[in-house]
C-alpha cells in the first residue's frame, strides 16, 4: 500500500475548490451571499464571456476593514459563526467561511472595499490562493470584487465549461433566484455590456418577479398568504389556466434562501389537482418563514438543499394555503336577495302564489287549444298551427298502448371476415396524428386473430382474443411507442416546416442555459432556434410532425429534458425522442378513425408493442374467468 501523507496546501485548497466552485455561476452565488448578508441595498454584477474571463460583484454593504482583507480569505474564515450552537439556528446565507477561499485558489481576484464612515479603502490581489499585500485605495463605500481567468490553473475543470452563452444564462439564473429572494435589494445585471436585469429594490414581490420574470408572467399571478402555525407562506402562484409544460418556473425560498425541494413542489401540486390541464404544471414565486432551528441549512456545499424538523406541517403550510387560495375563487356566487324570499315559504304556500286565478277564455284563443295526450305524436308545426273557425268540443282520445323501445346496440357489430370493411370517409378521417401504416393493410381482407369490439372514453380499445379474453389498450401509448421506434430508427433527417411567423418561448434560466448549450442537437431533431435574449428562444422551424400550436410547450419540455440529461448525452438524446413522440401522437379523447384504430391494434398484437416509452403499460389483459368472477358467474 502507498504511503498516506498530508496533501500540500494548495492541491488541498484546489479540492476544496471543486466542492464549492463549479463554474461562473457558482462563483456569482457565493459573493451574492456575501453582500446580502453584508446588509447591501444595491448590488451590481457584471460578467463577460459567461464570466470565464471577467466577473465583478460591487455591493454598498458594510465593507471588511482593510487589516481583515487577508484574513477574509483564509478557509474557514467567516464573520457568521462564532459557536457550535450556532450551527443549529443560521439566519444567513453564507456561513462556511469556504467561498472567498475556493473562489482565490483557481482565479485572479482583486477586491476593494471600504467601511462605512471610513475616510479611504483599501484593495488586495490573489493569484491562484496567494495573496498580496494591502494597499490603500480610493473606493465607494461597500465591497468590489473583481475575479478574471477562472480555472485558469485548472485546465481540466476548463475543458468542462459550456458555451459562454450557456454559462451567461446560468448566472442570469442565480441572479435571479438571488433578486426575488431580497425583493428589498435593487439588483442589476450587465451581460457583455447590456443590462439584461435591473430589479428597483421596492420591497414588492410582484415588482421583483415583473422586472426579473417578465410581464407575462407577472400579469397571470395570484398572490397568497397563509400560515399554518409557525410557518409562514407568502408569495405568488399562477392561475390554473396560466400553467407551464414544466417544473422550472417554481421558485422557493426558505427564510430568505432559494432552495430546491420536491417536498414544496409536491405541496404545490397537490393544491392544483384536479385545477390543471394534463401535461400542465403550476408555477409560483413563494417564500416560506419558519424558526431557524427547525430547518437544517447545513446539508449541501451549495447550500440549495435543506431539511425540514417537520416535514408534515411544512406540507401541510404550503398546500392548504394554496388550495384555501384557489378554492376561494370557485365558490359560487351568491344568489340573489329576491330569491331568498321563497326560503321561508311551505310548498303549498308557493304553489297558492304561483298559480293564476281561473278564467273563462273564448274558444278559438291559443290558450284553450284542446288537451294532447302525452302519448300523441304531436304536430310538425305547433308553434303556428291555426285555430279552427268552428270550434267544438273534443274528446280527450283513449290511450293508446305505449311499446317499449327496441334495443338499439351501442356499436355496430364487427363484419364477417370475408366481407369487405368500409373505406373510411373524408369526415371520420383524423386531421392530423395520423397513424405511420399503409391504409393497404388496414383494408387487407383477411382474418384478424383479434376482433376490435370497440373503443371507450376516447381513449381505450377494446378486443377480444381468440382465448376468449378482453384487451382494454390504451392508444396514446400505443402510438406513442410506434412513433418513438420510428424516430429512433429513422436515418435520414427529420422533414421541418418553416413558421411564417418565428414563435418566441419564454424559459426558466436554467432550462433556457441547457438549450443555448444543445442548440445543434435541437437543430438535429428539426428545430431551428436561436437565442433571443433575456430567457428567449426564438423558434423558426419545427418539426412536421408536431402542431404548430403544441410547439411552445415541445420545446419547453425539450429544454427541461436537456437540463435532466446533461450529463449523459444518449440520456438526452432519448428523452428528446420521447417528448417529441408524445407530441406527435395521438391524444387520448380523440376521435380516431376505426381504421387507425385496428392499425394500432394488429401492431399490438404483434408483440410489437408492450409498453410506452415513459415505461407505462400499454394494454391490460381480463380473462373471461376474472370478468365472471366480478359478475359473480364462478
Amino acid at each position: 500500500m502507498p504511503a498516506i501523507q498530508c496533501l500540500d496546501p494548495h492541491v488541498a485548497d484546489l479540492i476544496a475548490a471543486g466542492e464549492v466552485v463549479e463554474r461562473p455561476a457558482s462563483v456569482a452565488k457565493e459573493l451574492l451571499e456575501n453582500a446580502l448578508d453584508a446588509g447591501a441595498s444595491a448590488v451590481s454584477v457584471e460578467v463577460q464571456h459567461g464570466g470565464l474571463t471577467y466577473l465583478r460583484i460591487t455591493d454598498n454593504g458594510c465593507g471588511i476593514a482593510p487589516s481583515q482583507l487577508p484574513t477574509a480569505f483564509l478557509r474557514h474564515a467567516t464573520s457568521k459563526l462564532r459557536r457550535a450552537e450556532d450551527l443549529s439556528a443560521i439566519g444567513t446565507l453564507g456561513f462556511r467561511g469556504e467561498a472567498l477561499a475556493a473562489i482565490a485558489a483557481v482565479s485572479r481576484v482583486d477586491i476593494f472595499s471600504r467601511e462605512r464612515g471610513a475616510e479611504q479603502g483599501a484593495s488586495l490581489h490573489l493569484e491562484g490562493g496567494a495573496a498580496g499585500s494591502v494597499a490603500e485605495a480610493g473606493c465607494p463605500e461597500g465591497t468590489t470584487i473583481c475575479v478574471r481567468d477562472l480555472f485558469y490553473n485548472t485546465p481540466a475543470r476548463m475543458k468542462f465549461m459550456k458555451k459562454d452563452t450557456a454559462e451567461g444564462a446560468a448566472v442570469t439564473a442565480v441572479v435571479t433566484h438571488l433578486a426575488l429572494s431580497h425583493p428589498e435589494v435593487s439588483v442589476k445585471l450587465i451581460r457583455d455590456g447590456a443590462e439584461v436585469l435591473h430589479t428597483p429594490g421596492d420591497g414588492q414581490l410582484r415588482s421583483a418577479i415583473y422586472a426579473a420574470m417578465g410581464r407575462d408572467f407577472a400579469m397571470g399571478l395570484l398572490p397568497v398568504s397563509g400560515c399554518g402555525g409557525d410557518i409562514q407562506v407568502e408569495g405568488f402562484v399562477t392561475k390554473p389556466l396560466n400553467g407551464s409544460g414544466t417544473r422550472g418556473r417554481q421558485l422557493f425560498f426558505v427564510n430568505g434562501r432559494f432552495v430546491k425541494s420536491q417536498l414544496l413542489a409536491a405541496a404545490l401540486e397537490e393544491a392544483y389537482r384536479n385545477r390543471l390541464l394534463k401535461g400542465k404544471f403550476p408555477g409560483c414565486v413563494l417564500h416560506i418563514t419558519l424558526p431557524k432551528n427547525t430547518v437544517d441549512v447545513n446539508v449541501h456545499p451549495a447550500k440549495t438543499v435543506v431539511k425540514f424538523q417537520n416535514e408534515r406541517a411544512v406540507f401541510d403550510a404550503v398546500h392548504y394555503t394554496v388550495k384555501d387560495l384557489l378554492t376561494a375563487g370557485e365558490a359560487p356566487a351568491p344568489k340573489p336577495a329576491q330569491q331568498t324570499f321563497y326560503q321561508s315559504m311551505t310548498v303549498q304556500e308557493y304553489k297558492e302564489r304561483q298559480t293564476p286565478p281561473t278564467e273563462k277564455k273564448p274558444l278559438g284563443s291559443y290558450a284553450a287549444r284542446p288537451a294532447v295526450h302525452p302519448d300523441a305524436p304531436l304536430p310538425l308545426h305547433d308553434s303556428v298551427q291555426r285555430p279552427s273557425p268552428a270550434p267544438a268540443p273534443m274528446e280527450r282520445p283513449a290511450p293508446t298502448e305505449k311499446k317499449e323501445p327496441a334495443f338499439v346496440p351501442a356499436m355496430k357489430p364487427e363484419p364477417a371476415a370475408s366481407a369487405q370493411k368500409p373505406v373510411p370517409t373524408e369526415e371520420s378521417a383524423p386531421r392530423r396524428n395520423t397513424i405511420d401504416l399503409p391504409i393497404q393493410q388496414t383494408l387487407a381482407d383477411r382474418p384478424a386473430p383479434w376482433r376490435m369490439v370497440g373503443e371507450a372514453l376516447d381513449t381505450y380499445i377494446i378486443c377480444q382474443d381468440e382465448a376468449e379474453n378482453l384487451w382494454l389498450i390504451d392508444k396514446h401509448a400505443a402510438h406513442e411507442r410506434l412513433r418513438f421506434n420510428a424516430l429512433k430508427e429513422r436515418q435520414e433527417p427529420p422533414m421541418s416546416q418553416l413558421l411564417l411567423q418565428p414563435l418566441t418561448v419564454d424559459l426558466e434560466a436554467d432550462d433556457y442555459a441547457a438549450a443555448l448549450s444543445q442548440l445543434p442537437l435541437l437543430e438535429e431533431f428539426g428545430f431551428a432556434c436561436e437565442d433571443f435574449g433575456a430567457g428567449t428562444l426564438l423558434v423558426r422551424q419545427i418539426p412536421s410532425d408536431i402542431r404548430p400550436e403544441d410547439a411552445a410547450a415541445t420545446v419547453e419540455e425539450l429544454a427541461e429534458d436537456l437540463r435532466l440529461g446533461r450529463a449523459d448525452p444518449h440520456g438526452a438524446r432519448d428523452r428528446l425522442l420521447q417528448t417529441m413522440a408524445c407530441k406527435s401522437a395521438i391524444k387520448a379523447g380523440m376521435h380516431t378513425s376505426p381504421a387507425e384504430l385496428r392499425a394500432l391494434v394488429e401492431r399490438m398484437q404483434s408483440g410489437e408493442i408492450q409498453y410506452c416509452p415513459h415505461g407505462r403499460p400499454v394494454a391490460v389483459k381480463l380473462s373471461r374467468y376474472e370478468i365472471e368472477k366480478m359478475f359473480k358467474r364462478v
